[in-house]
């Protein structure tokens, strides 16, 4: 079976220097040479530090950036060098959700417009049923068909965001990329949101590529993760499996840094040293050998590959990572059953089939 989203060998390099002549002398590196698959109807979470290349990844699978090198195939076609209306043709297909509610939005235009304008460009609804379609979206995500009237200075960042949910699911993509989407959000609406987005996936078979740093959003939505470090993936393993085994030394150190609801929990945390460093001259060899406990000299000499999901020289010699403690205690994990309750109450259901 062929998967839905095919990432091989994909490079991205932006020019950090040009001389007199505007020739470039020194490149970022912000994605270099990863690979991964998604299937319809599954959630790749992308995770890690600031600056390592999540958004950079999620902007080059949907080709807002032109690509350095490597090839991405959608639904078994190769879109790297797609042009005119072929590229047109697949943003119906492959939509984003953007990171800030605020500056992702029109001011000048309502949600009305905002929201009839992906219909309008692709041809998807008459325009005698476009506004009937617009206070559908509107209910989808949990907003008043009354909104459609405002302009977005009008809401706050979480209703924008569900507003930038709604332009997304208009075209009735099959892929979004959602790039810290929740991460503006207040915890509850977090959770409101995320189970809007699992709703939504399960009804309409979409795939995501969930951009996060925040590793229990990650854990609560993702079918499997991927940890990138200085523009390269260090590990991608199915979700329960990463978060209970974690193999390489740096997915240790972020889990580890997981905030857990019990003062009492014994914590056993692996610090990192050192900064990350530059981009515009990564280190040789293991990117992370810098800043990792166990790394030895071949590490600094050459560079590991994506092997089994992980991508370290020294991963089974490793000692067994200690595990995630619990919840807390048997009142806390009560209370936090109890919020979870509360707030991930199922979506009510709508059709959004196509209009004719």
């Amino acid at each position: 079976m062929t998967a839905l989203l095919e990432v091989e060998n994909l490079s991205k390099r932006f020019t950090a220097r040009s001389n007199w002549y505007g020739k470039p002398t020194a490149f970022l590196s912000a994605v270099d040479d990863i690979s991964f698959t998604l299937d319809a109807g599954e959630t790749l979470g992308i995770v890690g530090e600031s600056g390592c290349g999540k958004s950079t990844t999620g902007r080059l699978v949907l080709r807002l950036l032109e690509t350095s090198g490597g090839r991405i195939r959608y639904d078994g076609r190769d879109i790297t060098a797609l042009e005119g209306e072929q590229l047109r043709a697949l943003r119906r297909d492959m939509q984003l959700v953007f990171q800030d509610p605020y500056a992702s939005l029109n001011p000048r235009m309502t949600v009305a417009d905002i929201l009839t304008e992906p219909l309008m460009l692709h041809g998807l609804v008459p325009p005698a049923k476009r506004p009937e379609r617009v206070a559908e979206l509107l209910r989808l995500v949990g907003l008043s068909p009354d909104h459609a009237r405002r302009y977005p200075h009008e809401f706050s960042g979480g209703q924008r965001q569900r507003i930038g949910i709604a332009r997304a699911l208009a075209v009735e993509p099959n892929l979004i990329v959602c790039d810290e989407a929740v991460s503006a959000l207040d915890v509850s609406v977090q959770a409101q949101v995320l189970n809007l987005l699992r709703d939504l996936q399960r009804r309409l078979n979409l795939a995501y590529i969930f951009i996060a740093h925040d590793l229990a959003v990650v854990r609560h939505i993702a079918d499997r993760v991927a940890v990138m470090y200085l523009g390269r993936i260090v590990e991608i393993a199915p979700t329960r499996q990463l978060f209970a085994q974690p193999r390489h030394p740096y997915t240790r150190a972020l889990l580890s840094a997981i905030p857990v609801p019990n003062p009492q929990a014994d914590r056993q945390r692996s610090i990192l040293g050192g900064d990350v460093p530059s981009p515009l001259n990564p280190p040789s060899g293991c990117r992370f050998h810098t800043r990792c406990a166990f790394a030895t000299p071949l590490c600094s000499q050459e560079t590991p590959l994506l092997e089994d999901g992980v991508a370290c020289h020294h991963w089974r010699n490793l000692p067994p990572a200690a595990p995630l403690p619990s919840e807390g205690t048997t009142a806390g994990a009560e209370r936090l059953r109890r919020l979870q309750a509360k707030f991930l109450q199922p979506t009510p259901s709508l059709e959004i089939s196509a209009q004719p």
